[in-house]
């Protein structure tokens, strides 16, 4: 009796209308380049215990680029998908990028300091005016600085000159 089950249970092909995982084993060795178990190939057999509608072409394509995982697509009146996951083969290090050491922020220099008085003019060709007024932030050349000129209005902004001058934006440019 053992004799006669014995040579049916190690039988290689599977049951009548199912698709054989031992099949889809060899495909996926063949697709991969390496057997189960090895780097490159699945990590796994396919679980024999699948009941998968039969497949005369089964498609085969990588699940990502990283080539982790193998896909198994079934096209046909009874679709199915199937993943094995691949041993992944070792990828050469990827040196980490170098980093670029920023240039040294430079603080530019202050020609107008807060609570200093300045100048401020204001001109085109053929005339000129200025004003005096007190600083009221610092300021490097060529950047705006806030000036009381009066104590009952509200300060006016000019661009920084040279220590002491700032003229009005817009005028004499």
């Amino acid at each position: 009796m053992i004799a006669i089950l014995l040579p049916a249970l190690l039988s290689a092909t599977a049951p009548a209308g199912f698709q054989s995982t031992e099949a889809l084993d060899r495909r996926v060795e063949q697709f991969a380049g390496a057997p189960i178990g090895i780097e490159g190939g699945a990590r796994a057999a396919v679980d024999k215990r699948l009941k998968l509608a039969p497949c005369a072409d089964p498609q085969l394509s990588w699940r990502s680029a990283a080539e982790d995982a193998v896909v198994i697509r079934c096209q046909g009146p009874q679709q199915w998908r199937l993943f094995v996951p691949v041993i992944a083969l070792p990828r050469p290090a990827v040196a980490a990028p170098t980093r670029i050491a920023a240039p040294a922020l430079v603080k530019p220099d202050m020609v107008i300091k807060r609570g200093d008085p300045i100048v401020v003019e204001a001109g085109a060709a053929g005339f000129s005016i200025s004003r005096e007024g007190v600083a009221m932030s610092d300021a490097p050349t060529g950047a705006r600085v806030s000036v009381k000129v009066d104590d009952k209005r509200p300060p006016i902004a000019a661009i920084a000159v040279s220590p002491g001058r700032a003229r009005l934006p817009g005028a004499g440019e």
